[in-house]
C-alpha cells in the first residue's frame, strides 16, 4: 500500500497546525490492519488530536474499545449497532452492548438509527434496534450517535418518542435545510464530513453550514470511506483516513465565512462538550 504521507495536510503545515477531532472514524476497520499505527501517527502530525472510533456491530465496538484502550486520552470508542446491522441486537445480545457502553473509554452509544435506502436488515428490526439504543443511551447517560439514510420521518418520530431522555449528533449529515432545521429543533449537534467537498452531490451543503450553531458543529471523516474529492493529490487506494479531516474543515470554514482556526477551536470545544472528552493535555474541556 502506497505511503499515504504525501498527500496528508501535515507536509505542508507549518506552523503547527490548528487542532481538530475527529468526531467519526471507522479505525477498526480492516484497511487498516497493515499501517494503523501509521494512520494514527499521520492524523496526530496534521493536527488531529483526538478521535472517536465508530462501533457498528458487536465485533466492531470490542474492536473499537481495544484501540481506545490502547492509546488512552487521544482515541476513544462509540458503542453500537448500525441499522445494517439491527438483526443482531436481540435481547441477549443488547445486554452485551450496554456492558461495552458502560466502558469508560466509550464515550458515546450508536452508530444506530436508521437506513431505509439499503434495507439490510428488515425496518421493523432497525426500529427496534434503534429504540432499544437510545433506551440504552439514557441509562448510561452518554450521547447518541445517530446514522439516518432516506428515513427521515420515522428517524424523527421515534427520537421524539424518546423526549429529552438523549442528547446526541447527527452523524454524516447531508440531508436539506428542513431536515437541518428539524435536527436543530430536536436539540442534535451536526456532524460534516466530506461529503460537502463533493461538487457533484455535496454543493448544497456549504449554504447550510452558517446556519449551524459553532457550539453544535462537529467534524469527521468516516474513514475509511468519503475521501474527499478536492484532495490533491488523492492517494492511489482512494482510502480516506483521519489526517485528510483538515480538507473538511476547510472546506466548512470558507462556507461559514471564518478561519479554519476559529472552526477548529469551536468544533474541537463542541466534541468535548457532547462527548466529555479530556482536554488535549487531559485536563477538563
Amino acid at each position: 500500500m502506497r505511503n499515504h504521507s504525501t498527500a496528508s495536510p501535515a507536509s505542508s503545515a507549518s506552523p503547527a497546525p490548528a487542532a481538530l477531532i475527529d468526531i467519526g472514524v471507522n479505525l477498526a476497520h480492516d484497511s487498516y490492519d497493515a499501517d494503523r499505527d501509521a494512520v494514527i501517527a499521520r492524523a496526530q502530525a496534521a493536527g488531529v488530536v483526538q478521535m472517536l472510533i465508530t462501533g457498528s456491530s458487536l465485533a466492531s465496538t470490542q474492536r473499537a474499545l481495544a484501540l481506545a484502550r490502547l492509546h488512552p486520552l487521544r482515541l476513544f470508542a462509540t458503542a453500537g449497532v448500525h441499522p445494517h446491522h439491527a438483526l443482531e441486537l436481540t435481547a441477549q445480545r443488547a445486554a452485551e452492548l450496554e456492558d461495552l457502553a458502560r466502558q469508560p473509554e466509550v464515550v458515546a452509544v450508536g452508530e444506530c438509527g436508521l437506513d431505509y435506502f439499503r434495507d439490510f436488515s428488515p425496518r421493523d428490526a432497525q426500529r427496534q434496534a434503534f429504540h432499544r439504543q437510545l433506551e440504552l443511551a439514557a441509562r448510561v447517560g452518554k450521547p447518541v450517535f445517530l446514522h439516518q439514510r432516506d428515513a427521515h420521518a420515522d428517524f424523527a418520530a421515534i427520537l421524539r418518542e424518546h423526549g429529552a431522555h438523549w442528547r446526541g449528533v447527527a452523524h454524516c449529515f447531508t440531508g436539506s435545510g428542513e431536515e437541518l432545521t428539524c435536527y436543530l429543533q430536536l436539540g442534535l449537534a451536526i456532524g460534516i464530513t466530506g461529503w460537502i467537498c463533493d461538487e457533484r452531490r455535496g454543493a448544497h451543503l456549504a449554504a447550510l453550514m452558517p446556519h449551524i450553531p459553532a457550539e453544535r458543529l462537529l467534524l469527521e471523516t468516516d474513514a475509511p470511506y468519503l475521501l474527499p474529492r478536492d484532495l490533491k493529490p488523492r492517494p492511489a487506494s482512494r482510502r480516506n483516513e483521519p489526517a485528510y479531516l483538515r480538507q473538511v474543515a476547510a472546506a466548512v470554514a470558507r462556507a461559514r465565512g471564518e478561519s479554519l482556526e476559529t472552526l477548529a477551536r469551536s468544533s474541537s470545544a463542541a466534541a468535548r462538550t457532547l462527548f466529555g472528552l479530556p482536554g488535549p493535555r487531559g485536563g477538563a474541556a
